[in-house]
């Protein structure tokens, strides 16, 4: 008996999915655009704020090494082996692909064993500073949306500043300053991101933490992206909705987790000592085996893909716009100004589509203010290019679209896209006029808290 009523209850649940599939089904991803909603009076489309799955960005990353010759190899030479500092019988030798440490090792597949690595000249030239930056280019925005992660299969170095451009490499800003002492190094005060929290989550920190030496566990340095999320969603990022209204909100922490370049600079190679043992400055270099940085294309919540041609990101755009990010409006969709897409009200944001230019209106109009729907643009001759089409901009509540000129509305309906009910113009809509505005949710949610108590009322907890 039970297990009937609980087939009853998993039957009604997939007719209740299967209607809501044009709905986002789990809150908060924005992985669709658009979609194509049914009412009584036939299809509409229905538009969401969107934007790409998170995914491993350094497929598409180039990397520069300044100064270019820093890599070993070029001549030869012998270095120490990084679990014994005085077993200086190691090699890197450029020519010789087994012993090769080229810049592409950091970012190869890892998982073999032993592992690859790029690696740096050592400290032969001490005490002259032994410096190199590198630096990770997309071309393209991105936001991070997970820790950077650097494993260095040489000690950590003493000193390390994580930088960040949002310019393409013109200018620069901290993100984060690394060393084994920081008041020493830096003029800062030691601080963790524990330390933080939601009113100073921008500060740019000098952490202690990761600048040991080298030991066998401790060769992992971290840019924390996800305990700065913590601090708005939770823990263990469960209320997602609170951290993506603060991105929505606020602009300087929006930007603080979006590059167009990373650099890493590394000032001084791990010593573990107070001095530098001139005697041993093979001792002393930089090897790193792995970095990890995940994200996504900025596209703007305008777009669920992107590409990557001809070495080259690109959002592929929906709701009429255009651009690298989809940041500005398509050709004869600037209607009204451009505007990013927003993450709210959760759980499908709202798209801010771009929408056909009217030139019939005469002069432009100052802008100032978003307009919430087509509608709002009052025009008096709607007989305008593209103001509908087949695929963007449907008719609604029963319209047809008239040579892609104008709507052609039912007798109850009007507005530039059959949008607005007649009465409400004139003001007599009402419970007895027969015509209220057409339902906008999903009709299975209207049945289900009406269906559920029949199917739960007698049933009992199931017993397994």
């Amino acid at each position: 008996m039970y297990l009937s009523r609980f087939l009853s209850i998993h039957a009604l649940w997939v007719t209740v999915s299967s209607v809501m599939q044009p709905y986002p089904l789990v809150w908060g991803h924005y992985d669709v655009c658009k979609t194509q909603i049914y009412t009584e009076e036939g299809k509409v489309w229905d538009y969401m704020a969107c934007q790409p799955e998170s995914t491993d960005m350094t497929k598409y990353l180039k990397v520069k090494l300044d100064p270019p010759d820093i890599t070993c190899g070029d001549p030869p030479e012998t270095f120490c082996a990084m679990g014994n500092p005085y077993m200086c019988n190691n090699e890197c030798d450029a020519s010789t692909p087994e012993l090769a440490h080229p810049p592409e090792l950091m970012f190869d597949f890892e998982g073999r064993h032993p592992s690859t690595f790029w690696q740096s000249a050592t400290w032969k030239e001490y005490p002259k500073p032994l410096q190199v930056n590198i630096t990770l280019s997309w071309s393209k925005t991105i936001e991070l949306t997970d820790n950077i992660v650097i494993t260095f299969e040489s000690g950590r170095p003493d000193q390390m500043i994580l930088e960040k451009s949002l310019d393409y490499g013109r200018t620069w800003q901290p993100y984060q300053y690394y060393a084994t002492d920081c008041l020493d190094a830096f003029h800062m005060d030691p601080k963790s991101v524990k330390d933080l929290s939601q009113h100073t989550v921008l500060e740019i920190i000098c952490t202690e933490e990761y600048s040991t030496g080298y030991t066998t566990n401790s060769k992992i340095i971290h840019f924390e992206i996800k305990d700065r999320f913590a601090f708005f969603a939770g823990p263990r990022l469960r209320n997602m909705a609170s951290l993506y209204g603060q991105l929505d909100t606020t602009k300087k922490l929006r930007d603080f987790f979006t590059v167009t370049d990373l650099r890493i600079r590394l000032l001084r190679p791990a010593v573990g000592e107070i001095f530098v043992d001139e005697l041993h400055l093979a001792r002393y270099f930089y090897a790193i085996s792995d970095i990890k940085v995940r994200g996504r294309c900025k596209c703007n919540l305008h777009a669920t893909v992107c590409v990557y041609d001809n070495s080259k990101l690109t959002c592929e755009c929906e709701h009429n716009t255009t651009g690298p990010d989809c940041g500005k409006c398509k050709k004869n969709y600037q209607g009204r100004p451009w505007s990013p897409g927003s993450y709210l009200p959760i759980p499908k944001g709202t798209a801010n589509t771009c929408i056909p230019s009217i030139s019939s209106i005469g002069n432009p109009p100052k802008f100032n203010r978003i307009w919430p729907n087509i509608s709002s643009l009052e025009v008096s001759n709607p007989k305008q290019a593209n103001v509908c089409d087949n695929e963007l901009l449907h008719c609604q509540n029963g319209g047809t679209c008239h040579n892609n000129v104008r709507c052609l509305c039912p007798a109850a309906y009007t507005g530039i896209l059959c949008e607005k009910l007649r009465c409400e113009e004139a003001g007599s809509c009402g419970s007895g006029s027969g015509q209220g505005a057409p339902p906008h949710g999903c009709p299975a949610l209207l049945l289900l808290p009406l269906l559920l108590p029949a199917l739960l009322g007698t049933a009992r907890p199931l017993r397994f």
